[in-house]
């Protein structure tokens, strides 16, 4: 029995969003349209694993040793049930003991789903936008519109099977005659033959196809957010239904601004004397220019807050989080003899009982961290 918790790399403890976290990485790696069409097996193991281990009825059947994805399992003994007595009389008599073949098989398959990665930027992010993605599928035949055929024939039926899509045969056994049933040779089991095929799609109905598709980002997406476009997936045979598009969104480093949830961070670097009198000073955001007040007296990094510049809330679109920036100031390392004079005047008076002073309970927490004016005085000695 295959292990499908190795085959997803988690402990069989898993939760279930540890399950699904590892199913969305392993079927990005093994998709056959990323990884390539050798992993196609590998890729529907992956999604076997997960269809077991994702539904808690199934998952605890293969806990106790039933893997439901297996035909031959069952829950009798040594695997052998009812099911099982249907196929064997059903291979020999056809239909009279619950085998045998339920008609033709249809040339209309539905589709495989597709994957796909789009890159945003954070703007992108903030206030939602469209991507564009690029896929390499199958899609519908322009040239016969997917039935397969040229100039508009229809499948003529199949003069062996007489549409059935099956054939039976006797054969002898040691029990004696016995009717076998097996799919038509001549049609492959459709009951029909197209005697003239499309040229383009060789009558499979769908040919190989790079495409365009347009993703609708929602405001406040997260990296690594896997969207869902229906029917955009790949065209199935015979002109079948599409499958799903699956998108795996990832969000570009910003150069000015980080992301923490809703909230955006950014630093400014502002010189000493902003910090030590305050001032006003204007910053670009996503929303255009903005003023920040920086308040006298300001310490090293202490923050400013624009409420409502940040991140769209995704479940909230009506609200923002906040533009939170982080003062760096500037300590000159370079003064003039002057310049130095009034400095240290002005901390002569302003920082004479400091080396005096017990720590504050913030300071003991920092580790002692140092004034303004220690700073200073480190800088320019």
């Amino acid at each position: 029995m295959t292990d499908y918790y190795e085959v997803l790399g988690v402990e069989r403890t898993a939760s279930d969003e540890e399950i699904k976290k590892a199913y969305r990485r392993m079927s990005r790696k093994y998709h056959p349209d990323i990884a390539g069409p050798e992993y196609e097996d590998k890729f529907k193991e992956v999604n076997s694993a997960y269809e077991v281990l994702s539904n808690p009825d199934k998952r605890r059947m293969y806990d106790s040793g039933v893997d439901t994805n297996d035909p031959g399992a069952s829950s009798g003994p040594q695997g052998f049930g009812m099911g099982d007595v249907g196929d064997i009389f059903g291979q020999f008599f056809g239909t009279a003991f619950g085998g045998g073949s339920q008609g033709p098989t249809p040339r209309t398959q539905p589709g495989r789903d597709a994957l796909a990665e789009a890159t945003i930027d954070l703007r992108t992010a903030v206030f939602g936008g469209t991507a564009h993605v690029r896929i390499g599928t199958f899609g519908l035949c322009g040239e016969c519109s997917g039935s397969g055929t040229a100039s508009g024939e229809k499948p003529m039926t199949c003069p062996d099977c007489h549409g059935s899509g099956y054939r039976q045969k006797v054969v002898r056994t040691l029990l004696g005659q016995m009717m076998t049933t097996a799919p038509c040779e001549r049609c492959s089991g459709h009951g029909t033959i197209i005697e003239h095929p499309c040229p383009s799609c060789l009558g499979h109905g769908r040919v190989r196809v790079t495409r365009e598709v347009g993703v609708t980002i929602p405001a406040g997406i997260t990296d690594d957010t896997r969207l869902r476009r229906a029917n955009q997936g790949e065209v199935g045979g015979g002109g079948g239904a599409a499958g799903d598009l699956y998108i795996d969104v990832r969000i570009r480093a910003n150069k000015s601004f980080t992301r923490e949830g809703d909230d955006l961070h950014c630093w400014i670097r502002i010189p000493m004397t902003w910090a030590v009198l305050g001032h006003s000073t204007t910053i670009d955001t996503f929303d255009g220019k903005r003023t920040v007040d920086i308040p006298a007296g300001s310490q090293p990094d202490d923050v400013a807050t624009l409420k409502g510049l940040g991140v769209t809330r995704l479940r909230r679109p009506s609200e923002r989080g906040h533009l939170i920036i982080h003062m760096q100031v500037e300590i000159p390392t370079k003064v003039s003899e002057k310049e130095r004079r009034l400095i240290e005047d002005f901390a002569a008076s302003h920082d004479g009982a400091a080396d005096d002073s017990a720590p504050s309970p913030r300071s003991s927490s920092e580790g002692g961290r140092k004034g303004f004016f220690d700073k200073i005085r480190d800088a320019l000695s």
